[in-house]
C-alpha cells in the first residue's frame, strides 16, 4: 500500500507535537512537511525543537508557506491558532484535504464567530459546505469519508458531546438542561507565554475561567440540535487542573428513567465494535490515569432515582482524543483504513 503524504502546520505547539508523536508510528503515513507560523525564522531540525524525536525523523520545521504546504502533501493537519486556518483555505482547498484542529470551521453560523472567537469569519461559505464535515468521529463517519475539510472538535466539546448525546437521542433529558463542571490539564491552554499558566501560579491550585463564556459552548449546543433536533440549555464551568494533560467533564442532568434505560442508551450509542474508542462504565466515574496518552473517552455514570439526577463523568486526554488522536481517527475514516490504525 502506497503511503499517504501528510504535513503538519503548527508543529511547534502541544497539539502539533502530539500529532508528530502519533503519526511517526502510523503504518500508512509518510510525513513530508512540518511548519510553524509564517514568522518562523529559519528551517530548524525537529530534534532541536522537540528533542524527543531525535533519530525518528530528519525533517526540519519551516516557516509556513501555503503553496509549499499544498504541494508537499495529500492531507494537511492544521494545528494553528484560531483565526489562522481560514486564511489558508483558498490556497489549499482545491489541492489537498485538510483536517483543521482550530475552531475556524466548527460553527456553522458565521454570526457566532465575533462573540465566541472575536473575529469575523473570512470564509463563511465553507462553514456549511457539502464537502465539510464536523469531526466528531462516532457521529459523522459517513460525512467524514467524503469530506475534503474536517473541522476537528474542541476537547471540551468532544468530552461533553460523547456524554450527553446518547441521553438526548433517547429523550431522557428533562427540560433539555444540563450543567457541566469540566477540568482540563494546562496543555489545553496551548504553548504560550502567559503569567497565569506559570508553575508558581498553578501548582497546588485550581481555577475556573470563561464561566458560561467558553467557545466550546455553542459548538456543543449546535451539535445537540443537529443530531437530535432538540434545543438544549447548558451551564458550563471550565477549570484548569495543575497537571499537564487530561480532561474530565462531570455533567449533571435531570432525567426521568431507570438505571437500566440509561445504560441501554449508552450501550446502543457505543457498541464496542462500532465505537472502539468510547468505553462505557456504568456505576463508576472515570479517572484521568486511565485515558492519558490514549485515544479513549471513558464514560461512567451514577444515578439517584429519588433525586432524578444523573451524574455523568467523561474523561479523555485533551491532546489525544480531544485533539490529535481524534484527528488521526478522522484521517483513518477518510482514507478507508480501520479506525484504530496507528492509535492502538
Amino acid at each position: 500500500m502506497a503511503q499517504l503524504r501528510v504535513a503538519i502546520a503548527g508543529a511547534t505547539g502541544y497539539t502539533g507535537e502530539e500529532l508528530l508523536r502519533l503519526l511517526l508510528h502510523h503504518p500508512h503515513v509518510h510525513l513530508t512537511y512540518l511548519a510553524a507560523s509564517a514568522k518562523w525564522d529559519r528551517p530548524t531540525p525537529v530534534s532541536v525543537v522537540h528533542p524527543r524525536f531525535a533519530r525518528q525523523t530528519d525533517l526540519s520545521i519551516e516557516a509556513l508557506d501555503p503553496a509549499t504546504l499544498a504541494a508537499s502533501c495529500d492531507v494537511a493537519f492544521l494545528a494553528l491558532p484560531h483565526g489562522t486556518s481560514m486564511g489558508l483555505m483558498p490556497a489549499l482547498r482545491d489541492r489537498i484535504k485538510v483536517i483543521d484542529l482550530s475552531g475556524d470551521f466548527r460553527l456553522q453560523d458565521p454570526a457566532l464567530y465575533p462573540r465566541w472567537y472575536q473575529f469575523e469569519h473570512a470564509q463563511p461559505k465553507l462553514l456549511s459546505g457539502a464537502d465539510v464535515a464536523y469531526g466528531l468521529t462516532e457521529y459523522y463517519r459517513d460525512a467524514i469519508r467524503s469530506a475534503r475539510l474536517i473541522a476537528n472538535p474542541g476537547c471540551y466539546a468532544t468530552s461533553i458531546l460523547l456524554a450527553v448525546l446518547p441521553l438526548f437521542q433517547a429523550k431522557l433529558v428533562a427540560e433539555g438542561r444540563f450543567l457541566v463542571d469540566a477540568k482540563s490539564g494546562l496543555s489545553g491552554a496551548g504553548r504560550k507565554a502567559d503569567t497565569s499558566l506559570l508553575f508558581t501560579e498553578m501548582t497546588e491550585n485550581l481555577r475556573a475561567y470563561k464561566v458560561n463564556q467558553h467557545q466550546h459552548m455553542p459548538e456543543v449546543l449546535q451539535e445537540v440540535s443537529r443530531l437530535t433536533g432538540q434545543h438544549a440549555k447548558m451551564g458550563f464551568v471550565p477549570q484548569i487542573l495543575p497537571v499537564t494533560r487530561g480532561l474530565i467533564s462531570t455533567i449533571y442532568v435531570k432525567v426521568k428513567a431507570s438505571t437500566e434505560a440509561i445504560e441501554r442508551a449508552y450501550q446502543a450509542a457505543y457498541p464496542a465494535q462500532a465505537a472502539p474508542f468510547v468505553r462505557v462504565r456504568p456505576g463508576v466515574l472515570p479517572q484521568l490515569r486511565d485515558v492519558v496518552e490514549t485515544n479513549f473517552c471513558d464514560i461512567g455514570f451514577v444515578y439517584d432515582p429519588d433525586l432524578e439526577y444523573l451524574i455523568v463523568g467523561s474523561a479523555l486526554d485533551n491532546l489525544t482524543k480531544g485533539a490529535a488522536g481524534q484527528a488521526i481517527q478522522n484521517l483513518n475514516v477518510m482514507s478507508g483504513w480501520p479506525e484504530t490504525t496507528g492509535l492502538l
